[in-house]
């Protein structure tokens, strides 16, 4: 996803899946401890529903709109961690292995640490 998007700007936004369904708007963003990148977006789902955690990262912002790269029913069952509440690791690496995505740190990470 673009880094120079103020992740301010991101909530109430609308969220669409991989197939162009609508999935909800965007409700927060949480960014990397680390870095402070914006790393997740939680997406509120429906009006009475839960929020759907989703990585920012290789999600795409297309005409003011966030395009995820996975199906509705897999964004839909990521686990639901509450928002306005910091994401610990352990719930990060919950998300990451929930929509099969590499834990491991890149050259780049591992030369910053």
């Amino acid at each position: 996803m673009q880094t120079d998007i103020d992740p301010r700007n991101l909530i109430g936004r609308k969220a669409f899946d991989r197939n162009g369904v609508k999935i909800g708007t965007i409700d927060e963003v949480y960014l990397d401890d680390a870095t402070g990148v914006p790393e997740w977006a939680a997406i509120r789902t429906g009006l009475f529903s839960r929020d759907a955690f989703v990585p920012l990262e290789p999600s795409e912002l297309v005409e003011g709109a966030l395009h995820i790269p996975f199906d509705r029913a897999l964004i839909k069952d990521a686990p639901d961690f509450g928002v306005g509440r910091h994401l610990s690791p352990e719930q990060e690496l919950q998300l990451y292995h929930h929509y099969a995505m590499d834990t491991t740190p890149s050259p780049t990470e591992e030369a910053e640490a």
